[in-house]
């Protein structure tokens, strides 16, 4: 048994009745519209719908359906107001890619946080690590897992849990009961179990839990060092405060502080931008990559300990994952900063796209400042008169014979 009851179930494959789904007193039910028997179905539950509002997304396959549910204060404290969850159900079809909804219909970028639910009928190795895979089947699910991982989306699933057993014995339990939640979800997923027993299908109940982070991050802290001061002195024209009450008592003298050291603090805070909580932390490092790094870890130890071909194509497998979702998180963040950007920081978004200013003085060696370019400059255009030789000077010999008159006279003439 649960210890909560659900709020919203999502059903693939549901029972009907001329297209009618079995109804519940506690659940509202929302399928696609008719020709046809409803593949797909979400019931939500009547008292989530009392308290928040749900509207249903239509698509344009039968076999997929979405309910978005809105919130004005935000989902566990965070800034979304929108949570959306998808049902999906995947026929195998004879034109690629060989499902009835295509992977980009499916997995597509929202920047709230979204939750697919559904029976893929796919085989895959970061679900299903134990079974041996066909080079088509293989194929046919890293088309749709690789579209998941570049959006991205995160699987929720542990691996090597089935979610269906075959009620023959010729085959073997799978997983193709699958989970997916994108960045803006996947810090709020608490767990994924299987904790029902069937109820009369081959699929057993997965249950995903959504609760607010046991760690929340560290929010960002004013870094005074780099206060406008310039701004924060224009401000003094619109900035008021209200006057000292003329009899002062307690509790009026601590409201009306309260009320003039807010206000300041939120001018300074103002024209003061955020520093990061620590020098190696990146803005656009999300826990889902935290998520995929522990675990190509893992299943790079799981090969150390075990070269076997399956732990290698696993190493393989979650490695290219985890690398393709660092550049789509940085894409992702790059295009949250560009939608965002103010008057203040569109400088900075152009710093970031052309990178560095190119420096205003050469690098000449030997010259670290101004001067001492300007000196080197100065002696390589103009360089100065090298000093004369030396005069030469005669030196007394000691010993010599002297010259006579003679031949003094003999060499004149």
């Amino acid at each position: 048994m649960l210890p909560h009851p659900p709020l919203l179930v999502a059903i693939q494959d549901p029972p009907s009745r001329r297209s009618v789904l079995p109804t519940f007193p506690e659940f509202m039910s929302f399928a696609p519209p008719p020709p046809g028997r409803p593949r797909v179905a979400i019931y939500v539950s009547r008292i989530l719908n009392q308290h928040l509002p749900c509207s249903t997304v239509f698509h344009k396959s039968s076999d997929m359906i979405s309910v978005d549910v809105f919130s004005l204060e935000g989902f566990f404290g965070f800034p979304h107001h929108s949570l959306r969850v998808t049902s999906v159900y995947l026929l195998r079809t004879n034109s690629p890619p060989y499902r009835s909804v295509p992977p980009e219909r499916i997995f597509s970028f929202l920047s709230y946080p979204q939750l697919v639910l559904g029976d893929f009928n796919l085989h895959h190795p970061l679900a299903d690590p134990g079974r041996s895979l066909s080079q088509r089947e293989f194929i046919i699910s890293t088309c749709y897992f690789d579209a998941a991982f570049d959006v991205p989306y995160h699987l929720l699933n542990t691996p090597g849990v089935y979610t269906r057993f075959p009620f023959d014995t010729t085959s073997q339990p799978s997983v193709l009961d699958l989970a997916f939640a994108n960045t803006a979800l996947s810090s709020l997923v608490s767990s994924w179990d299987t904790p029902l027993p069937s109820t009369g299908s081959d699929h057993v109940p997965c249950v995903v839990t959504l609760r607010p982070p046991a760690v929340m991050l560290p929010p960002p802290t004013p870094h005074w060092a780099l206060l406008d001061l310039y701004a924060v002195g224009k401000a003094p024209d619109t900035f008021t405060t209200l006057p000292c009450p003329a009899r002062p008592t307690p509790n009026s003298l601590s409201r009306w502080f309260d009320i003039s050291s807010t206000r300041l603090t939120s001018l300074l805070t103002s024209h003061a931008p955020c520093k990061r909580p620590c020098p190696r932390s990146k803005p656009w490092w999300s826990p889902r990559l935290s998520s995929l790094r522990r675990e190509y870890h893992r299943f790079a130890r799981l090969s150390r300990r075990d070269p076997s071909p399956l732990n290698w194509s696993n190493v393989k497998c979650s490695r290219r994952t985890y690398c393709k979702a660092i550049p789509s998180a940085k894409k992702a963040h790059w295009s949250d900063f560009l939608s965002s950007a103010t008057p203040r920081s569109v400088w900075t978004a152009k710093r970031f796209a052309f990178g560095r200013p190119p420096r205003r003085f050469p690098d000449l060696p030997g010259a670290s400042n101004l001067a001492e370019v300007a000196e080197t400059l100065l002696n390589h255009f103009f360089p100065s008169k090298p000093p004369p030789p030396p005069l030469l000077r005669l030196t007394r010999y000691e010993d010599y014979t002297p010259l006579t008159s003679e031949e003094i006279s003999s060499a004149l003439s």
